[in-house]
């Protein structure tokens, strides 16, 4: 059987988005959403919101937890302790979960969000405490983590089942590590670029950093930011490309 390849966005993080429907058209061209849940971006209104348009739309709903830091959205790496990361992680799963319940929707899946991610990726305490965070909601969430990092084998030694994730619109370093948004060539905004890159990772299990050498990985799903320039191009030509190769469908939950 040829495997198939979720795409996936971290969205209900603008207002700007959902007013102007640009959120809209870019849940239509997906097949999993992680919807903003409080810490850096999102609130009850643009939770519902969007959760009625994956609803609509039949795409696949999972919340996208992260530091409490609305000011940095998400992407500023907070000193917190493992009870404190837990604990927040948790209150926001939990929230967002009612939410849902009251709406009649599943949540399928948990994504963290930026600097929660990408620690998560390297040190192993903190992909712990999410997980425990995760686990006082419940242990039937598919867990979304960075292709090949540490967070992938903590959360699988939990008792998790997980989705390894790769990114369309984001480059690589030599490690396997994304590269960091403080330099121009962290983020690919090109449509045609971000298109071969996802086909790549499907058909190929491989990437090409930035160094030009060829790092290998095992993906189930494919995220394009929904804040990324061209976003909605990109993930248009991301499903264009998957669909016509035949690896367009979703991750098995």
């Amino acid at each position: 059987m040829k495997k198939v390849i979720d795409i996936n966005s971290d969205v209900g993080e603008r207002t700007s988005a959902l007013e102007d429907g640009t959120e809209e058209r870019l849940i239509q061209l997906i097949t999993s959403a992680n919807i903003a849940c409080g810490g850096h971006a999102g609130d009850e209104n643009s939770i519902t919101k969007v959760m009625e348009m994956c609803n609509h739309y039949n795409v696949k709903i999972g919340a996208h937890p992260s530091f409490p830091d609305k000011a940095g959205f998400g992407r500023d790496e907070l000193k917190m302790s493992y009870d404190e990361i837990s604990g927040f992680v948790s209150q926001q799963i939990y929230d967002f979960i009612k939410l849902a319940d009251n709406l009649g929707c599943e949540v399928i899946h948990i994504k963290p969000h930026g600097a929660l991610y990408n620690v998560a990726a390297q040190d192993e305490n903190v992909a712990l405490a999410i997980s425990k965070g995760i686990k006082r909601v419940s242990s039937e969430f598919v867990l979304f983590g960075l292709a090949g990092s540490k967070m992938i084998e903590v959360w699988k030694n939990e008792g998790f089942k997980v989705a390894a994730e790769a990114f369309a619109d984001r480059s690589y370093e030599p490690n396997g590590s994304l590269r960091s948004r403080k330099f121009d060539n962290a983020l690919i905004t090109d449509p045609f670029a971000a298109a071969e890159q996802a086909l790549r990772i499907a058909a190929e299990g491989k990437v090409i950093s930035i160094t030009r050498n060829e790092i290998p990985l095992d993906a189930q799903t494919i995220c394009i930011h929904s804040d990324t320039k061209n976003s909605l191009a990109i993930a248009e030509a991301v499903r264009n490309k998957l669909d016509e190769a035949g690896f367009l469908g979703g991750f098995v939950s």
